[in-house]
C-alpha cells in the first residue's frame, strides 16, 4: 500500500478550526456563509461556530439568534466587533469590513445580495477617490502638516457614513420594503374581498376573509417586532454607540500608531502631546459601548434608525387601518346575520301560529266527520246550505283568530 494512502486523514471541519479533524461533526457545525467585503467582492466560506466567533468576536449566544431552528424575534444587536442582525429574511453579521449572510440561498435574499454589491462598490469607489486625493496632498507636506492632516483626516472619517451603517441601511431598507410590499399586496386583496362580503354573505367570501385576517394578524406581528426593535435602539444611546464598529477600529489604530510618533524628536514631544490630546478629544465624542466615555454622539445612527422607524410605523398604521376595516366588516356581517336570524324566528312564530289555528279548524272538521247522526248533515229537505254556512263560518273564524293572534304578537313586540 502506498505511504500516502496510509497517512491520509479526513478534511478539516471548517476554515479556522484546524484543531478539530473529525468529519462526523461537519454536518452539525459547518455552515456556508456568503461573505461580501467592502469592495463588493463576494465569496462563499464554510465556517463553523468557533471560527465565526474568533473572526467576529461574537459569543455562542449571539450566534443562536441566527439559528433557523430557534424562533428568535427580529433583532439588531451591537457587539464589540460586529452587529448581529435578524430582520425578516435577512440573517447575518455585519463587521467593519464585510457582511456575512447565512441564508444566501433563499430566493428572497438574492436581490438583497445584488443591492449590497452595488452599494459596497459605490462606497469603495468613493473612498478610493477620497484617499487618493489625500495621499497626493500628504506627499507635498512636511511632518508638521502631516500631523495636522491626520487630525483632519480622523475628523472627516468619523463624519463619513461608516461601512457598517451602509450595510445596516441596506438591511433595514430591504426588510421594511419587503413588509411594505406585502402590506400593499394584502390591501389590494383584502378590500375587494371585504366589499364583496358586505354585498353578498356566503361561505366562499367568509372563508376568503378568514384567510385574509389570518395573514393580516401574522403580518402585523412581524411589522410590530421590527418597529419595537427600532424603537428600543432609539431609546438606548448605549446600544447605538456600541454599533460604531469603524470608530472602534480607528481608535485601536490610533492607539497603535501613537508610539511611532514618539520617534520624530524630543523637540516636538510637547507639540505631539497636544495633537494627541486634541485627537483624543475628537474621538471621545464618537466612542463605542465598550468605552462609554467616547462616542456619546449617536445622531448619525439615530437619524438612520428614525427614518426606517417612521417607515415601519407607517406600515403598521396601514395594517391597523385594514384591521379596523375587517372588524367593521365583521360587525356588519354579524348584524346582517342577526337580522336574518330574527326574520327566520319571526317566520317560525307565524308558521307555528298558522299551524295552531289550522289544527283547530281540522279538529272541528274531525268532530263533524264522526259517524254520528247530526241533523245539520241530514236536513229534511236535503239542502247543502247549512253545510256551506258551517264551512264558511269556520274558515272566517279561523282567519280572524289568526289575524288577531298576529296583531297580539306585534302589540307585545314579539314580531315587528
Amino acid at each position: 500500500m502506498p505511504q500516502d494512502d496510509q497517512a491520509a486523514s479526513p478534511a478539516p471541519v471548517d476554515v479556522g478550526d484546524t484543531n478539530d479533524h473529525r468529519p462526523w461533526k461537519k454536518a452539525v457545525r459547518v455552515k456556508t456563509w456568503l461573505v461580501i467585503d467592502s469592495t463588493g467582492r463576494v465569496q462563499q466560506i464554510d465556517a463553523g461556530k468557533h471560527s465565526i466567533m474568533r473572526r467576529t468576536g461574537l459569543s455562542a449566544r449571539d450566534l443562536r439568534i441566527l439559528d433557523p431552528f430557534l424562533s428568535y424575534p427580529s433583532s439588531i444587536t451591537g457587539r464589540e466587533r460586529a452587529i448581529v442582525i435578524k430582520l425578516e429574511h435577512i440573517k447575518g453579521i455585519l463587521t467593519a469590513h464585510d457582511v456575512w449572510l447565512l441564508n444566501s440561498r433563499d430566493p428572497a435574499v438574492v436581490p438583497f445580495v445584488e443591492e449590497l454589491k452595488r452599494r459596497f462598490l459605490n462606497y469603495h469607489e468613493a473612498n478610493t477617490a477620497k484617499n487618493n486625493q489625500e495621499e497626493d496632498e500628504k506627499g507635498k507636506e512636511g511632518i508638521k502638516k502631516i500631523k495636522q492632516k491626520m487630525l483632519k483626516e480622523q475628523q472627516d472619517r468619523l463624519q463619513t457614513l461608516p461601512f457598517e451603517f451602509v450595510a445596516l441601511e441596506a438591511c433595514l431598507e430591504a426588510a421594511c420594503s419587503c413588509l411594505d410590499d406585502e402590506t400593499e399586496a394584502l390591501e389590494k386583496e383584502a378590500y375587494p374581498a371585504l366589499d364583496n362580503l358586505t354585498s353578498e354573505i356566503s361561505s366562499f367570501y367568509l372563508e376568503r376573509v378568514r384567510q385574509i385576517k389570518g395573514r393580516l394578524v401574522a403580518l402585523t406581528q412581524r411589522v410590530q417586532k421590527v418597529r419595537n426593535e427600532l424603537e428600543h435602539l432609539l431609546e438606548d444611546d448605549g446600544d447605538m454607540a456600541g454599533m460604531y464598529l469603524t470608530s472602534k477600529l480607528l481608535q485601536e489604530e490610533d492607539d497603535n500608531s501613537s508610539s511611532s510618533l514618539d520617534t520624530i524628536g524630543e523637540d516636538e514631544d510637547h507639540e505631539l502631546n497636544n495633537d494627541r490630546h486634541i485627537l483624543n478629544l475628537l474621538l471621545s465624542s464618537n466612542s463605542s459601548r465598550g468605552a462609554p466615555a467616547r462616542h456619546s454622539d449617536v445622531a448619525e445612527l439615530e437619524m438612520l434608525l428614525e427614518a426606517y422607524f417612521v417607515q415601519a410605523d407607517g406600515t403598521l398604521n396601514k395594517l391597523s387601518t385594514l384591521g379596523e376595516y375587517v372588524d367593521d366588516t365583521e360587525d356588519y356581517v354579524n348584524i346582517m346575520l342577526d337580522d336574518k336570524q330574527n326574520n327566520l324566528l319571526q317566520m317560525g312564530v307565524l308558521l307555528t301560529t298558522a299551524i295552531l289555528v289550522i289544527s283547530m279548524y281540522v279538529a272541528i272538521a274531525g268532530v263533524f266527520g264522526m259517524n254520528i247522526t247530526i241533523n245539520l248533515w241530514h236536513p229534511p229537505d236535503n239542502s247543502q246550505e247549512d253545510f256551506l254556512w258551517t264551512i264558511g263560518a269556520c274558515s272566517i273564524g279561523t282567519i280572524i283568530l289568526y289575524v288577531g293572534i298576529v296583531a297580539l304578537y306585534k302589540y307585545k313586540g314579539v314580531i315587528y
